[in-house]
């Protein structure tokens, strides 16, 4: 699932990108209405825009916190592939082999190797986008397995089985948990770095995805949404037989890493996705329209992990989602359409975090 819940946003985005320079733009430069709302985020102060032009997304931090690992399509880059950079937006490159599509890249704990999902080995050309005959649907592509790739660019196949395998991110100690649909629903399991032992950690009817482990390993946050059986379920089962899923609400819920003690942590409504771990291991960070669920203006939001003192991030009247903390909590990385020159661009920008 490219970008996760961008798909919500792609009907407005056009394949337009600049050539970035070698350092960010301050945010401060916006104007207008989304020059007022950054003055609202009392959280975020030194924002920079690191990636200008395209659609860019899905910007995590190694576990140093001395490099950034994003997915991209821009030009010359007719769909995504996964990039590196520094923290100023400078040496960015291609990580991925370039062919199929890709998405979901995460450094493992060295900082050198990485893991991301691929199409390639189905076909080195861009998978075909989804027929909107069925209403707006988004394509789990079957052909999506997970890589490691090493320094070098060799790729090693992680997951060979039968349908979509993405969403891939490490803890720690190297474990990767991921979202699969081998088994006919959207289920998280977890998998040691090389791809052995693998474990399914989700048991129930819906769409479960996007999980990411706690700072010590021992947890996993993840978006998601039980359907009990009936019309709703029928139309989701149908469409996930055809490699499909039309997008609706999900909530955050965690869960010990075995997959155990599972429990709800929002109950905001709308769609909430993307949450990603403060360092302190008690608060999470995420992406939501629970205050706009009918429309596409998405902002970033923290909650504790008990589901109190849900508090407000970003202010603007565009998307900005996929939150990450650097590992010592001082800076956080989002994606955003603020200060987009073409309508429709996603942009990385980082932050200082202000407690």
């Amino acid at each position: 699932m490219s970008k996760r819940f961008l798909p919500f946003l792609s009907i407005l985005m056009l394949p337009f990108v600049l050539s970035p320079p070698a350092s960010g733009l301050s945010a401060e430069e916006a104007t207008g209405q989304e020059g007022a709302a950054v003055e609202a985020e009392v959280h975020l102060a030194n924002v920079r825009q690191l990636t200008f032009g395209g659609e860019n997304a899905e910007a995590y931090f190694s576990h140093d916190g001395s490099e950034i690992i994003f997915q991209s399509t821009r030009e010359g880059v007719p769909c995504d592939q996964i990039f590196r950079m520094n923290l100023d937006g400078s040496n960015q490159r291609m990580v991925s082999n370039g062919e199929g599509r890709t998405t979901c890249g995460y450094f493992y704990p060295d900082g050198e190797s990485i893991v991301y999902a691929s199409t390639h080995l189905g076909s080195p050309e861009c998978p075909p986008p989804p027929s909107f005959r069925m209403g707006y649907v988004w394509a789990t592509y079957d052909s999506f397995d997970i890589f490691r790739a090493s320094p070098d660019g060799a790729l090693t196949r992680l997951t060979d089985t039968p349908g979509y395998d993405a969403e891939a991110t490490i803890g720690p100690d190297g474990r990767i948990v991921f979202m699969s649909v081998r088994d006919g629903d959207q289920e998280i399991y977890s998998m040691n770095g090389d791809g052995s032992d693998v474990r399914r950690l989700t048991h129930r009817q819906g769409p479960d995805g996007g999980p990411f482990f706690s700072p010590d390993g021992s947890k996993i946050i993840f978006r998601g949404r039980g359907i009990p059986d009936g019309p709703e379920f029928d139309d989701y089962k149908r469409l996930l037989d055809q490699g499909l899923w039309r997008p609706s609400a999900v909530e955050l819920f965690v869960m010990d890493a075995d997959g155990s003690n599972l429990k709800q942590v929002t109950d905001l409504g709308g769609a909430n996705f993307a949450p990603f771990w403060h360092p302190d291991g008690e608060r999470i960070i995420f992406a939501s329209n629970s205050h706009n669920p009918e429309g596409r203006n998405f902002d970033i939001f923290m909650i504790n992990l008990d589901g109190s003192g849900l508090e407000q991030i970003t202010y603007t009247d565009v998307f900005d989602g996929f939150p990450m903390f650097s590992p010592d909590g001082a800076k956080l990385i989002f994606a955003s359409n603020r200060n987009a020159a073409q309508e429709g661009e996603t942009n990385i920008f980082i932050a200082d975090w202000v407690e």
